[in-house]
């Protein structure tokens, strides 16, 4: 895997809940917002697909977008 270093800005009100909820989950603040990244663009390509009317040929049994 190949790695791209990005410069993230974040407001000075939410910073000390970001670092606290990454060390509450034993992750680095890092691979928190990696995390959290991942889930956003997993999300929004599933709404992307939903809306063109691909959601129920994707979805297995039991599962919704």
């Amino acid at each position: 895997m190949s790695i791209t270093s990005m410069t993230l800005r974040v407001p000075n009100e939410i910073a000390p809940s970001i670092r606290h909820a990454a060390e509450s989950a034993g992750m680095s603040v890092n691979a928190y917002i990696v995390q959290a990244a991942r889930r956003a663009a997993t999300l929004d390509a599933a709404q992307q697909l939903a809306a063109l009317g691909l959601g129920q040929d994707l979805a297995g049994e039991g599962d919704s977008l």
